[in-house]
């Protein structure tokens, strides 16, 4: 049997570029993301005002997410990158401009506040266009065979980059405070724009331009809800991150409870980022493919776990090396569902179906976020992490119970047909 070479995927120059441009936003976002839940936590010192930070994003992320799925399959996708990337750059100029003092000297704490809301609801905005526009231009930049390599990659760039940002973040807090943190988001998306003049204008794949966008709409739900391998990968890990958002509450635990500080708050950040990065290395070198139903259960209840385990630490480094296992555990999971998603959707179907993918899993991290915030108002910071962590082992369990034909997933006979077919 041919030898499987870890780096297939890296040896297309686009795809490198494309890497490069992802890092370089998700790094921003990111970061940007907790430069602001730092900043509104100081301002109001209100478990429930890092919730709705969360719930600014994920309101028109999702009520979005089809319109833009049907956008992206029907126009060129390196265009619409290029918007996104000038509509993200111009939200993270407005939060630099709220940041800093001798612009808000005369604003008042809720002037601050509402409009720090208002420029996140723009980025909710922005990221119903970015998730599916990524997702349709990977399938573009290399030939299907090299889906499952090429989707290993990005799903690790994308884990390693979602967690740098933030312990950066912690770190430049401390470094060079809030402001210019925020001047760091600036200098990715520049650049990210960069990056994206070296990557050519792909061809549209779609067959049915200038389909009524309601026929469009319904036939992209249809698909997804018709194929049990994408709606069990969808569903189960929507489900786990939003009850296991712990990390949103990172400020609480990092100023309140392990009074570690900026610093501190830095480290635990950075954690999750090493297992990621961890994954990064092994899923290479060793595809998670054969049995993948089974390790993505598995990686997710352990994730449960680790998250548990966090919740009731007073220890510093026990909820470090607890963090560490979350993003080992987490970045395995990102790289099944990529590599789920890369294999069994058509081309022409890629927007929509990244678009649904984003109300399931890419908004599930902010609105874990808000339900983190709820229930540690409600009920304690503590207690809401370890109830999220025990939901989360409770949906493996159904999960794992109810479809046996996910458990015996297995994606190798999807790559070797890909494989035949170049």
């Amino acid at each position: 049997m041919k030898k499987k070479d870890p780096y297939s995927a890296l040896r297309y120059k686009e795809f490198n570029i494309f890497l490069f441009l992802r890092f370089a936003m998700v790094f921003g976002w990111s970061m940007q993301f907790i430069v602001i839940e730092w900043e509104v936590y100081s301002l109001t010192k209100n478990p429930l005002s890092l919730g709705i930070i969360g719930l600014m994003e994920v309101i028109p992320a999702i009520s979005m997410a089809l319109f833009a799925g049907h956008i992206v399959d029907q126009k060129e996708k390196k265009g619409l990158l290029l918007k996104c990337i000038l509509g993200f750059s111009i939200i993270s100029l407005g939060l630099f401009l709220l940041t800093w003092p001798p612009f808000i000297k005369d604003f008042s704490t809720q002037t601050i506040l509402y409009s720090i809301y208002f420029f996140v609801f723009l980025g909710g905005l922005v990221r119903a266009f970015l998730g599916p526009t990524i997702f349709s231009l990977l399938a573009l930049i290399v030939p299907k065979k090299e889906y499952p390599n090429a989707a290993s990659w990005s799903s690790s760039v994308w884990q390693i980059s979602s967690v740098l940002g933030p312990a950066v973040a912690g770190f430049s807090i401390n470094w060079i405070g809030v402001h210019w943190s925020m001047s760091i988001v600036l200098g990715c998306s520049l650049l990210a724009l960069i990056a994206l003049t070296q990557i050519a204008t792909k061809p549209i794949l779609n067959p049915k331009i200038g389909e009524p966008i309601m026929e469009s709409l319904k036939e992209g739900v249809k698909f997804v809800f018709n194929n049990k391998t994408i709606l069990g990968a969808l569903s189960l890990d929507m489900i786990a991150v939003l009850f296991g958002g712990a990390v949103a509450l990172l400020p609480i635990f990092a100023q309140d409870i392990l009074k570690v500080g900026p610093q501190g708050f830095g480290i635990l950040r950075a954690a999750p980022a090493v297992g990621a990065f961890l994954m990064l290395i092994i899923s290479a070198y060793i595809p998670f493919t054969k049995n993948a139903g089974m390790k993505l259960l598995s990686a997710i209840f352990a994730f449960g776990i680790c998250i548990i385990v966090f919740g009731l630490s007073s220890i510093f480094w026990l909820s470090v090396v607890a963090l560490f296992l979350s993003g080992v555990f987490d970045g395995i999971s990102v790289v099944i569902r990529q590599t789920i998603l890369q294999l069994k959707t058509p081309d022409h179907m890629r927007g929509r179906v990244a678009a649904v993918n984003s109300i399931f899993v890419g908004s599930s991290n902010e609105l874990g976020a808000f339900e983190s915030g709820l229930t540690a108002k409600l009920m304690g910071t503590v207690s809401a992490v370890v109830f999220g962590g025990s939901m989360t082992l409770i949906t493996v369990f159904i999960t794992g119970a109810v479809s046996p034909t996910f458990r015996k997933l297995d994606l190798q006979k999807d790559i070797e047909e890909h494989e035949k077919s170049e």
